[in-house]
């Protein structure tokens, strides 16, 4: 998709930079993260309204510190540098940059010193968030001081000739109190944006892109019940009407009801003419006395494939494949080492495009799961469907620790049914990012009406999260996680103990397999 104005951001290394590219497009105005190693050329073929330079673990002294073209600063367009972006506009054009004796992390004092576009209507101290161990010992010729700290007497410059400006902390971050209002001066005051970034936009400008592209052809899309491909098919049907057929495969690995509930809300609520394809014996059998997750995984994509082909072999006239790729998917991960970086691209769900010779439509490509949603309310999806819970594309497999055991299935499902229930009730639901139950391959001594009992031993995982990058585990209060073992253990049979995981990500990941 074509965008008016776009900002780009320069990734540097920073943990912080989808966050970054999360807050400009909170204010209506579209960006997308690049590598240090684009060139100028490809900047110019973009020609965006502004450029924020990232910030990044290294020193800018470091041998193999990130760098991009000083042409950068030639090219007449906005450039705000954050943290190690400032040091290295700092560097790049003749400052000095040195290591700091008292090395600046968290909350810290910021002083407006002189007027400037970048803080216009911030107040003349505000708390922001640090984390640096360089500082800028004097700022580039002709650029000016507009706020110092404690312990960063440059802490944010400005050339307003050539619009660069920088700043030593971090904008973007939750504890930095007036970060959104900073980063709304750049991109509006500075860049002049107009801020044309919203979900009605987004929608219309789609629908016309998707009817251009498949004319009248064919396009299949395989539901999973999840909510980005359920939106992506929502938003596909208006471009194409009738041209597109859904198909629902149940693996038998979902959750208690939820084929028979998403038929229901696909078919009924949605219009999307969903056909329901029971393949739930075909998985048993194939992941018979398999307990190695990856394996796990290969066996269930290599069977979805097959099913799903051979039901896509039925339509005529196919040429299109849906698929709700989100953006941090296509970022995977960036990796700042030395000279290089690299963008890992998102190989697709499967390998479906390549084994059926189907062209692809992501729609969701550039968005990110927050943006998905908002989409989904302006398509009028419910909000209860809206808000669900991210699912593994496996499912249950790599939530049932060992072999996959059609008991073993049944066992989870009414456990985690009994616990997505009770957050619910107790209306933390959608306070949660993911919450879901794991049955381990381990069993315990219990007692039951006086009776010696060895049996099942359940986890239960919750975690809230921006994006699925990283993750912290909620705190639920204790009368909460008492109710719900309880419950667990008097109704599901099988079940003698219930432990809650109290790790985060990293070092531990959300999933457990």
């Amino acid at each position: 998709m074509l965008h008016k104005e776009i900002i780009l951001i320069i990734d540097f290394g920073s943990q912080f930079t989808q966050l970054i590219t999360r807050r400009v497009r909170e204010s209506k105005v579209y960006s997308e993260i690049y590598p240090h190693t684009i060139s100028i050329d490809f900047i110019k073929k973009v020609h965006p309204k502004g450029i924020i330079l990232s910030g990044g673990p290294m020193s800018v002294y470091d041998d193999e510190a990130p760098s991009i073209s000083v042409e950068i600063f030639n090219l007449n367009i906005p450039v705000l540098g954050i943290c190690y972006g400032l040091q290295f506009i700092a560097k790049s054009l003749g400052g000095i940059v040195e290591k700091s004796f008292e090395r600046e992390y968290g909350r810290s004092i910021f002083r407006i010193e002189k007027d400037s576009t970048l803080t216009k209507d911030l107040q003349t101290e505000s708390i922001v968030w640090m984390s640096h161990g360089d500082i800028v010992k004097s700022p580039p010729e002709n650029f000016d001081i507009i706020g110092t700290s404690d312990h960063s007497p440059v802490c944010a410059i400005e050339n307003k000739e050539k619009n660069i400006y920088g700043l030593q902390f971090h904008p973007e971050v939750y504890h930095t109190e007036q970060g959104d209002k900073i980063i709304q001066n750049f991109l509006y005051d500075i860049c002049g944006c107009e801020g044309d970034w919203t979900s009605e936009n987004f929608i219309n400008n789609s629908i016309e892109d998707i009817k251009k592209k498949v004319g009248d052809s064919k396009v299949i899309c395989a539901l999973s019940g999840g909510v980005d491909s359920t939106v992506a098919a929502v938003l596909v049907k208006k471009a194409v009407g009738d041209n597109l057929q859904c198909i629902h495969i149940d693996t038998g690995l979902m959750r208690k009801n939820e084929s028979e509930q998403i038929e229901i809300l696909f078919n009924s609520k949605l219009d999307l003419n969903v056909k329901y394809v029971n393949a739930a014996s075909v998985f048993l059998e194939r992941l018979k006395n398999v307990s190695d997750p990856e394996q796990k995984r290969k066996i269930i994509g290599n069977t979805f494939i097959e099913v799903f082909e051979s039901e896509a072999k039925k339509i005529e006239g196919v040429e299109y494949l849906v698929q709700g790729t989100l953006y941090p998917d296509v970022i995977e991960s960036v990796s700042v080492k030395g000279k290089s970086a690299t963008i890992k691209t998102h190989h697709n769900v499967g390998g479906l495009p390549e084994k059926m010779n189907l062209k692809l439509i992501e729609p969701f490509r550039e968005l990110f799961k927050d943006e998905v949603r908002k989409v989904g309310y302006e398509l009028g999806i419910p909000e209860d469907f809206i808000m669900r819970h991210p699912f593994p594309g496996p499912g249950l497999a790599v939530r049932i620790l060992g072999p996959v055991t059609e008991e073993r299935i049944k066992i989870l499902q009414e456990a985690d049914d009994i616990f997505i229930s009770e957050l619910k009730k107790a209306e933390l639901y959608n306070k949660i990012w993911q919450a879901f139950a794991v049955l381990l391959p381990v069993q315990s001594v219990g007692v039951m009406g006086d009776a010696r009992t060895y049996e099942n031993v359940l986890a239960l995982r919750a975690v809230n999260s921006v994006d699925g990058m990283t993750a912290d585990w909620y705190k639920f209060d204790a009368e909460f996680l008492a109710k719900v073992s309880n419950l667990i253990i008097n109704k599901v049979a099988g079940v003698n103990r219930v432990v809650y995981d109290i790790s985060s990500k990293p070092p531990s990941t959300i999933e457990w397999e």
